[in-house]
């Protein structure tokens, strides 16, 4: 895999904040299979089991138990190594936490964003950051029109609101200290953000997501509380958003300053799928999956509908998704399944599916 995005992750030093959460773990593999020296940071982990945990840690470079609320310790860690680019996908992800922990969830998402870049600011050696936040970083008016780069950041709950300021304060850097006009004479450093879809995929056991919900209590014959069976989302498997955050990071480590700016990275034909028919297709592959569907009653706010425009990726990046929401799906419950039943972990035998598929498909990040 080493040749993957032009082959740039060998031996690059990449400093991944949030590497023992579901995403960062998956992040860390990959770019471990393609050479690169993989030092993260990241709180101890929250879950158990844990993906993190699972995978083992003897592909790390380096490995650092931090907050990154702590910015004195986050600017240790960047001083004191040769790091070539940041991946920032440490967060508060959860909205219905954000409800009970609000103070947390800012402070986690905003003022830990801002701890982020500004220590990486203060290494020259670094070409750039990646900071991660959330398709619902969007004023969501809950229509049906695909929400774009351009669209005004938003937010009717804490999580929502804090993944909103979280892109604010990416643009005020990259305005203020990183602005594209100025590259290559004022600065060397790139700064892009990407906003994904539903995220799903082996390896998640976070608390109030849908899937890993269904199949922790499959393994226990018991029924899931589900709450908004009609929410629509467009649901990736999360080796596509990655795909895209690297093919990011491949720009900036190749001094392509264009990329310093938001990106959406969601399922092609801005495709959707209600919970209900998620639940359709999970059932079909895990038959031990049961759910029901009780009334809520002042339950907080959720938005029903979202969907993202990935036309920028698609046709300034040249990124298309591999895999199709259905596909996406299957996948993911296979993954638990095989992890369930046998004890099996599926991580390494998806990412050779992805990419080998990737390539058949073209996807300019395979050559």
């Amino acid at each position: 895999m080493v040749n993957l995005f032009g082959g740039v992750y060998q031996n690059q030093t990449i400093l991944l904040i949030g590497n023992t959460g579901f995403k960062g773990s998956w992040m860390a593999y990959w770019l471990s299979k393609m050479g690169a020296k993989v030092i993260g940071y990241s709180h101890k982990t929250l879950t158990s089991p844990c993906h993190f945990d699972l995978l083992g840690k003897e592909f790390y470079h380096e490995y650092i138990f931090g907050d990154i609320n702590d910015y004195k310790v986050i600017e240790k860690v960047v001083k004191s190594n040769n790091i070539d680019l940041v991946f920032h996908l440490a967060a508060q992800s959860l909205v219905r936490y954000s409800y009970s922990n609000p103070l947390e969830t800012f402070t986690t998402n905003v003022i830990g964003t801002a701890n982020v870049i500004e220590a990486s600011k203060q290494n020259s050696n670094i070409k750039g950051i990646v900071v991660v936040s959330s398709d619902k970083c969007y004023e969501n008016f809950e229509d049906d029109r695909p929400y774009n780069e351009l669209d005004r950041m938003g937010g009717y709950d804490p999580y929502s609101a804090s993944k909103g300021c979280t892109e604010l304060v990416a643009n005020s850097y990259r305005s203020s200290f990183f602005n594209k006009k100025d590259f290559g004479t004022k600065h060397n450093f790139i700064l892009a953000s990407a906003r994904a879809g539903n995220v799903i995929g082996g390896g998640d056991w976070s608390l109030d997501r849908l899937i890993p919900d269904v199949v922790k209590n499959a393994s226990q014959q018991q029924s899931t509380e589900i709450r908004n069976p009609a929410a629509t989302r467009p649901w990736q498997h999360v080796l596509e958003p990655i795909s895209g955050y690297l093919l990011l990071g491949q720009n900036i480590l190749q001094k392509n300053s264009s990329v310093s700016e938001g990106w959406n990275f969601g399922p092609a034909n801005n495709e959707t799928l209600s919970v209900k028919e998620v639940l359709g297709v999970a059932t079909k592959i895990w038959t031990e999956i049961s759910y029901h569907t009780p009334e809520q009653l002042n339950a907080p706010h959720e938005a029903k509908l979202l969907r993202l425009d990935i036309s920028k990726a698609t046709k300034e990046l040249d990124w298309k998704p591999v895999w199709n929401t259905l596909t996406a799906i299957e996948k993911t419950i296979e993954w638990y399944k095989n992890f369930y039943t046998n004890k099996v972990l599926s991580t390494e035998s998806d990412l050779i599916t992805y990419v080998n598929q990737a390539t058949e498909k073209n996807c300019n990040w395979t050559k």
